[in-house]
């Protein structure tokens, strides 16, 4: 896919910033999302500032290829590799004990991190740009409804992030379906864009978390 010159320079000055600490938004292949650098804990943290969001809830990672999976989870199950080879690039965020490279701000403390790879060329520039996953949640204040294009993202967070990336609107428009598989049998903690079905002519021994 060709990136247009006005894109492209976006893009170039989402690096820029993400590498110099600063909060960038940007269309993916669901919604709009709010991304960081990982490595430097002052932006984890307005992350999780500017969104309103409890620091009791971890963020999730956004990778550029499926090497990278390796590089924040340890281990990574058979049951991993076989969702991400169905689904990935896509709309699947897939939940795995985290490795010792990602930070424990990111994680809320926890043993487990989110990961996902977009099927959308912008995010997966910044990724490479920075050359490494990205925090990559949504670009919306907690609990309120996700971002489709780049006048939503702004008209809840106003000049409290960096840069946002005008890549137009959302082809997905629904968030990514959740799944984790740290467990004897995946478990999926979130129905979103694919479905339980499609999930499920995959995995057969797939569960549904009560109340998703």
């Amino acid at each position: 896919m060709t990136t247009p010159l006005g894109i492209q320079r976006q893009i170039e000055r989402g690096i820029s910033t993400l590498k110099q600490g600063g909060l960038v938004a940007f269309p993916t292949d669901t919604v709009y999302g709010l991304g960081a650098c990982l490595s430097i804990h002052q932006a984890v943290e307005r992350v999780y500032q500017v969104k309103e969001r409890p620091r009791s809830i971890a963020l999730p990672l956004l990778l550029g290829r499926m090497s990278q999976i390796s590089e924040v989870a340890e281990p990574v199950p058979p049951i991993a590799w076989l969702l991400a080879d169905n689904f990935l690039p896509g709309a699947l965020t897939i939940v795995l004990h985290k490795s010792k490279s990602v930070p424990d701000i990111i994680t809320a403390g926890g043993i487990t991190v989110a990961i996902r790879i977009p099927a959308h060329p912008i995010p997966v520039a910044l990724i490479e740009g920075m050359g490494a996953p990205i925090v990559g949640t949504s670009a919306n204040l907690s609990g309120r409804p996700s971002a489709l294009v780049a006048d939503e993202v702004y008209s809840q967070f106003g000049d409290k992030i960096d840069l946002i990336i005008d890549g137009g609107q959302c082809p997905g428009g629904k968030e990514s379906t959740i799944v984790d598989v740290t467990g004897e049998k995946p478990v999926i903690l979130r129905e979103g864009a694919i479905s339980r079905e499609e999930l499920e002519r995959v995995c057969r021994n797939i569960l549904l978390k009560e109340g998703s």
